[in-house]
């Protein structure tokens, strides 16, 4: 084979792969790009609460005692918490709603700061009233059974899962709203959600009740507001 006729077959080669690659897809000339698949989005935060009444109320009942030693002083306050739990199982709270909530020794020390003359212990239980007309009776047996602190009420209401359920949806409402009144702004529409988070929760604090108050008169339970908050990310077009 002479050395022009190679030189032929490799053009002629050359050639048929030029041929070849025009055809691939993707090398095709002029194809148009695909679209952006996330076109925009907008994202906004919302909130949304809902209103329970509580129909429970946490106290704590403490002792307070004082002994020349240590031992002798948390013995006695000891003895004393013990007479409280006692006197609220008799007025029917169960042993899961009693809780020891503080325990604390300090010693006392003389005038002029240079001796331990004592030590002061002090014990408290919480105790949760799940009927709030009987918190009065609760009040005098811990009292009468030798609490000489009290606090509270702290109250609360047993439908909170469900009330912050629906404080979800409605701060899922109010996101949407809010992002409607955007998009109608900025002349776009907007579309489905493409990415929601819980962003904050949690009821609306309820002050503590001034405690000779709270003995003197029923206690009113009044509203608790159960609040929700979300960050809701939607689609544009």
């Amino acid at each position: 084979m002479n050395i022009t006729r190679l030189a032929l077959l490799a053009a002629a080669g050359v050639a048929v792969a030029a041929f070849a690659g025009a055809l691939q897809p993707g090398k095709a000339v002029g194809q148009a790009p695909e679209p952006d698949p996330d076109p925009g989005s907008l994202t906004v935060a919302g909130s949304g609460g809902a209103d329970v009444t509580p129909d429970r109320a946490s106290f704590g009942f403490g002792t307070v005692t004082q002994a020349r030693t240590a031992a002798a002083s948390l013995e006695a306050s000891s003895e004393a918490v013990a007479r409280v739990v006692a006197a609220l199982r008799r007025e029917g709270i169960a042993q899961a709603d009693i809780q020891t909530a503080d325990v604390s020794l300090s010693p006392r020390w003389s005038e002029n700061g240079e001796s331990i003359i004592g030590y002061t212990a002090s014990n408290t239980v919480t105790a949760i009233i799940r009927r709030l007309g009987q918190a009065g009776a609760v009040i005098d047996a811990a009292v009468a059974a030798g609490a000489n602190q009290m606090s509270g009420p702290s109250l609360l209401a047993s439908d909170q899962a469900s009330a912050y359920r629906d404080a979800l949806r409605a701060a899922v409402a109010n996101a949407r709203a809010k992002a409607q009144t955007l998009a109608t702004a900025s002349g776009v529409t907007v579309g489905r959600i493409t990415a929601v988070a819980e962003s904050g929760s949690g009821p609306s604090p309820i002050p503590a009740q001034d405690t000779e108050r709270a003995v003197a008169a029923p206690i009113e339970p009044g509203t608790q507001r159960i609040e929700a908050s979300v960050s809701v990310t939607f689609a544009i077009d």
